[in-house]
């Protein structure tokens, strides 16, 4: 018998400096059976990253063919297509020609730098491509964050984050391998 998601009710307030957004989302947040604690931070951090009123979550890893995270705008265009962890080449090359930008949110320490050695070459003709890292330490630290009700307060100034969730906060840097034009 297959397993069922776990739901999460997270109240997500983002204070982001460098982009002048300012607004608290109430997400519900479906974490697949297959799907870690880091990895569903890793999702929240992006969306904080990236957040927007247009701005949603998808399906997920229940999906092949849908990023962690997109944003269409009114008339159905896809904007922004975000993916976690360490998509193949093939589905780098398919989002970037889906999206007006794509964002990779790459993490996990050394396999990622492995996967961004292996495929960045073949990344360079894409101008609306971003590959973010994030570094190993910070998302470990995001997953003993997890609760399944959360208040998260997510402030971004300069490029850096700061999490925090009660009295705990974590601090994450994320490292640009590969800028957007």
């Amino acid at each position: 018998m297959a397993q069922n998601s776990t739901i999460y009710k997270v109240e997500l307030s983002v204070a982001d400096m460098d982009r002048h957004y300012y607004e608290t989302h109430k997400l519900t947040v479906a974490k697949h059976p297959s799907e870690t604690d880091e990895r569903l931070m890793v999702r929240l951090l992006a969306f904080a990253l990236n957040a927007d009123e247009q701005l949603e979550l998808t399906k997920g890893l229940s999906t092949d063919d849908e990023p962690d995270i997109w944003q269409k705008s009114l008339s159905g265009e896809l904007e922004l297509w975000a993916a976690l962890g360490l998509p193949s080449e093939k589905a780098v090359r398919q989002s970037c020609n889906k999206a007006g930008k794509v964002v990779v949110y790459a993490y996990g320490g050394r396999p990622a730098e492995i996967w961004w050695d292996k495929i960045k070459n073949s990344t360079t003709r894409f101008d609306n491509l971003q590959v973010m890292n994030l570094p190993e330490q910070a998302t470990s630290d995001l997953a003993e964050l997890v609760n399944r009700s959360m208040k998260l307060q997510v402030n971004i100034q300069d490029g850096d984050v700061m999490i925090s969730v009660d009295d705990r906060i974590v601090y994450v840097t994320p490292v640009e391998w590969k800028g957007a034009a």
